[in-house]
């Protein structure tokens, strides 16, 4: 879904929450809700990075939220490429991986509510709270002549491409990591479908904001920003009481 239409989204589903809440006189039936799942956002792989979150209610259809995510924040421009050498991919210029590391203090209020044991229950969600960047080198490896290699960060202009036989070891240069710091906000939508009402499972649509304090040089050789806007979605499974 294209961000302009979820932030639409998101608007509507707002400007009706005032009425749908004010008019709602049910009693919340669970107490506390805790949940954990995979996302992928916009500027993601094809999974972006996992999420928890605990809720607490604190009066009829409005519960205070503490979470956690960790994402893979990839740049608009990155290019996976095959090394003629190996076949194998890489991403041509990319220097850094970026991880963000969020939590998220924020109000969710029920819009609708379901039926026990059936039917769909749809939450709105408003959140924020500090982001710490994890700066992680992005390693490639390289030939060294003969049957040799090593696997080294890629320095954009260092390396040529003919010299590139793939990417390096899982969370390699993890540890080599430069943090930066910043805040996020987000709004979303949660659409629950368990049919128990001791377990909950459902789909999160929302639009997020992670945003610096310095640029963050994904790929030195493009645009880079300190502000990650995204769509996202997650998917997420958890307990309540």
């Amino acid at each position: 879904m294209h961000i302009r239409g979820v932030i639409f989204i998101i608007i509507v589903f707002s400007l009706v929450l005032n009425e749908g809440v004010a008019q709602s006189g049910y009693d919340y039936d669970y107490a506390s809700e805790f949940i954990w799942g995979i996302t992928k956002n916009t500027s993601s792989g094809l999974i972006g990075g996992v999420i928890a979150k605990q809720s607490k209610a604190i009066k009829p259809g409005v519960y205070r939220t503490l979470g956690m995510e960790i994402v893979n924040i990839k740049h608009p421009n990155e290019v996976r490429l095959n090394s003629i050498i190996t076949g194998n991919f890489f991403i041509w210029a990319k220097e850094l991986y970026l991880y963000s590391l969020r939590g998220q203090y924020g109000r969710e209020y029920i819009l609708f509510k379901k039926a026990p044991q059936q039917g769909i229950q749809v939450n709105v969600q408003f959140a924020g709270g500090p982001s710490i960047g994890i700066k992680a080198p992005y390693y490639i490896e390289i030939t060294t002549g003969g049957f040799q290699s090593k696997k080294v960060p890629y320095i954009a202009g260092k390396y040529n491409f003919d010299q590139i036989l793939g990417t390096g070891n899982l969370f390699q240069g993890l540890f080599e990591s430069g943090i930066t710091v910043g805040m996020n906000v987000k709004s979303s939508l949660l659409f629950e479908f368990g049919t128990f009402k001791s377990n909950v499972s459902g789909i999160e649509l929302g639009f997020l904001i992670d945003a610096y304090i310095e640029k963050v040089e994904i790929v030195p050789a493009a645009d880079n920003t300190a502000i990650f806007p995204t769509a996202f979605i997650s998917f997420y499974y958890g307990k309540r009481r």
